[in-house]
């Protein structure tokens, strides 16, 4: 009787074990955050603008051609930042686009970014249409609408959000499709840089105090890159085609400058959340500087394109790109490839160097 018993204690306790297990494994499959709310432009958006009227789409090949699925509308051969930052949290596939998320997909987080997009409403309207900082923050406030609806109240909704990361990368087209496009905008001659950087910053920050103000706790606010180093203006501005142009560079690091100290007067002013700054162009500067080490063998020139740098215009379709994607820095002649990606997804989420994230990175403000 005893020898059976002590058999039936063995057996429950490598029942309640292995339960055991099974219950760590689904805590340890889960993400690090309940969901990721991300708002852009053309370097995250993943599908938003695939079908309005706007010449800025990438729902075409060659632009998709090694992401799984094809083309989707990011504008990279692969993946973008925020795919290699939503692997990293632990999620399960990527966030939807705002055109597409539907029903309970929206409580993982959604996608608003849009090609085109600025800080400024103007902004990218030569283009045709795309959905500004200011429209993606409306779209998210449909979105916390229909939150409050699936949880059941207002504080559910707001407990959830607190714990979710908010990504803001915007103002590449400010510079690009608006200030220094001075035959379609009249921005650079109302505005000295310094002065144009202080109006969007401004801008930018009323929009971010409407996102704290639907929820968001834990917010992420991406820098500039150097526009300056792209194809597209070195083969306008660049009389060797490889220097990158200074002027627009510079007034980059003016907007950047007060972004960063945006972050800490946010910090000092709501206490019951986090703001933290990513060093986009200090880690593109590490690309551009010593390319062999990060692998990539082209700086200046689109993977695909047309023109000098091919950074005339985007991709065609179905043109054929380059063959050795990975040692490409950019892929057409504005957005960088997969494999540039990667890397400042990476040292976003997990920063290399101490200047890559401010004060904290992703990884740290996810476990906040």
């Amino acid at each position: 009787m005893e020898a059976e018993f002590m058999k039936f204690v063995v057996r429950f306790i490598v029942m309640v074990a292995v339960v055991l297990n099974f219950d760590m494994l689904a805590v340890l499959a889960q993400p690090q955050v309940p969901c990721y709310f991300i708002f852009g432009d053309s370097l995250v958006d993943n599908g938003n603008n695939n079908n309005i009227n706007s010449l800025a789409k990438a729902n075409y090949l060659p632009y998709g051609i090694d992401f799984p699925g094809g083309p989707s509308g990011r504008f990279s051969n692969g993946k973008t930042t925020v795919d290699v930052i939503t692997e990293l949290l632990g999620f399960n596939g990527y966030v939807q686009p705002y055109a597409r998320a539907r029903g309970q997909d929206i409580l993982k987080g959604v996608n608003y970014a849009s090609a085109a997009a600025g800080i400024r409403d103007e902004t990218g309207q030569q283009l045709g249409a795309r959905t500004s900082f200011t429209g993606q923050v409306n779209n998210y406030n449909s979105t916390v609408s229909q939150i409050v609806k699936i949880l059941g109240d207002e504080n559910r909704a707001g407990a959830y959000l607190s714990k979710c990361i908010y990504s803001v990368g915007l103002g590449s087209n400010d510079y690009l499709n608006n200030y220094f496009m001075p035959l379609f905008y009249t921005s650079s001659r109302q505005f000295t840089p310094e002065q144009f950087a202080s109006a969007l910053i401004q801008q930018y920050s009323q929009q971010i105090r409407r996102l704290y103000n639907l929820g968001a706790r834990k917010l992420v606010l991406i820098g500039v890159g150097q526009i300056g180093c792209s194809p597209n203006e070195l083969a306008q501005n660049s009389p060797d085609g490889r220097t990158c142009v200074a002027r627009i560079n510079n007034a980059n690091q003016l907007f950047n400058n007060q972004l960063k100290a945006l972050v800490d007067t946010f910090n000092n002013q709501f206490t019951d959340a986090r703001f933290i700054y990513i060093d986009a162009y200090g880690i593109f500067q590490d690309l551009i500087s010593s390319p062999s080490a990060f692998g990539f063998t082209v700086t200046n020139t689109g993977c695909c394109g047309v023109g000098r740098n091919n950074g005339q215009i985007t991709c065609l379709p179905l043109q054929t790109p380059c063959q050795n994607r990975n040692q490409y820095l950019f892929w057409d002649a504005f957005h960088p490839t997969e494999a540039t990606n990667i890397i400042i997804g990476r040292r976003s989420y997990r920063a290399q160097k101490s200047s890559d994230a401010y004060p904290i990175d992703i990884n740290r403000l996810a476990q906040l």
